[in-house]
C-alpha cells in the first residue's frame, strides 16, 4: 500500500491526533543534520543530504505547491544531483503530500517504493514505567563494538542479508553530536542479543525518537518490546523531553497504540538508484 493509497481508517482522527502532526511537521519533519561524511544543502523546498557514500536522503515540510513540470524538474534535479555521484537517494513522501500524484511522478523517475510506515506519536511520560522483561533477559545500553557486532547477527537472524554495515552505523548513532542516541538491546543469559532498539534525542525539539525493535522468532510475545519502550522512555523524560515519534511497521504499530500512542501519518520511502 503505498501513502497516497491508505485510508484515513488506517489513522487516528482526533484533535491530539491533529496537534501531534502539527508538531511533528513544525519541528520533526525537514529537520536533517549533516555529519563529517555527507553535506547538507537545500534545493527549494527539499533538504538535501549528500554522502560521500551509500544513500543520499531528501525530506522536507511541504513541497510548496509546485505540481506538473515544476515538480518533475524538481525530481529530475534530485536524479541529476545524485546519479551523477554514484549515490542512491530515499525521497521520504508522507500519505498526506500534495499534490496527489506526487509518487505517480517519484514512479515515473525511476523511485522504487520500499515497504510503508507509519508515524506514531504520543507524549512520552504516559510510557514511562518500570520495564518487566521476561525471565532470562536483562535490559542494557551498549556502546562497544562487541556489542555492535551481536545486533549485526540479530539483524540478519531477523532479516537476512548482509548487515556488515551495522557496527559502524551504531557508533556513528551513539556519537552523534547532533541527535545523540542510546542503543540498548534485550539479552538471554548466554550473552545472545534478542532484540536491540535505540533512541535518539532530537536537540532543541520537544521530541526523542524510538528506532530498531527487531526480535529473534523465538522471542516474540514474550514482552520484549514493551519492555525496551518503557526502558527508553524513562531515558527521554528524564532529559525532559515531550513527545516521542515512532516510524513504526505493521508489528510494531499495534503495540504502540495499545500503550496510547496515535497514528498521525503514513509514511513510504522512495528510493532511487538502489
Amino acid at each position: 500500500m503505498t501513502p497516497m493509497d491508505r485510508t484515513p481508517e488506517d489513522l487516528d482522527d482526533t484533535p491530539a491526533a491533529a496537534a501531534f502532526l502539527d508538531a511533528y511537521q513544525e519541528q520533526i519533519r525537514a529537520r536533517v543534520l549533516s555529519d563529517n561524511a555527507s553535506t547538507l544543502d537545500q534545493d527549494g523546498p527539499l533538504v538535501r543530504r549528500t554522502p560521500l557514500t551509500g544513500r543520499g536522503f531528501l525530506t522536507y515540510r511541504d513541497l510548496d505547491g509546485l505540481t506538473g513540470d515544476d515538480l518533475d524538474a524538481l525530481i529530475a534535479r534530485q536524479v541529476a544531483h545524485f546519479g551523477g555521484r554514484g549515490l542512491s537517494v530515499e525521497w521520504k513522501t508522507h500519505g498526506h503530500d500534495e499534490p496527489a500524484d506526487l509518487t505517480d511522478r517519484l514512479a515515473a523517475a525511476g523511485f522504487v517504493p520500499e515497504d510503508p510506515e507509519t508515524v506514531i506519536i504520543g507524549e512520552i511520560a504516559g510510557l514511562a514505567r518500570t520495564p518487566v522483561p521476561p525471565d532470562g533477559v536483562r535490559i542494557r545500553e551498549v556502546r562497544e563494538h562487541a556489542d555492535f557486532l551481536k545486533i549485526q547477527r540479530l539483524q540478519e537472524a531477523v532479516w537476512g542479508g548482509d548487515f556488515s554495515w551495522v557496527p559502524d552505523a551504531m557508533a556513528h548513532e551513539v556519537s552523534d553530536a547532533g541527535d545523540p542516541a542510546v542503543v540498548v538491546v534485550a539479552e538471554a543469559e548466554d550473552g545472545t542479543v534478542v532484540c536491540a532498539s535505540w533512541l535518539r534525542f532530537h536537540e532543541g525539539t520537544e521530541f526523542a525518537s524510538f528506532w530498531g525493535g527487531s526480535t529473534l522468532s523465538e522471542w516474540r510475545g514474550k514482552g520484549i518490546y514493551k519492555a525496551l519502550v518503557a526502558y527508553r522512555a524513562n531515558l527521554a523524560v528524564a532529559r525532559g523531553y515531550k513527545y516521542v515519534q515512532v516510524d513504526a511497521s505493521d508489528d510494531s504499530k499495534p503495540i504502540l497504540r495499545r500503550l496510547g500512542l496515535l497514528a498521525v501519518a503514513s509514511t513510504t520511502p522512495y528510493v532511487w538508484g538502489a
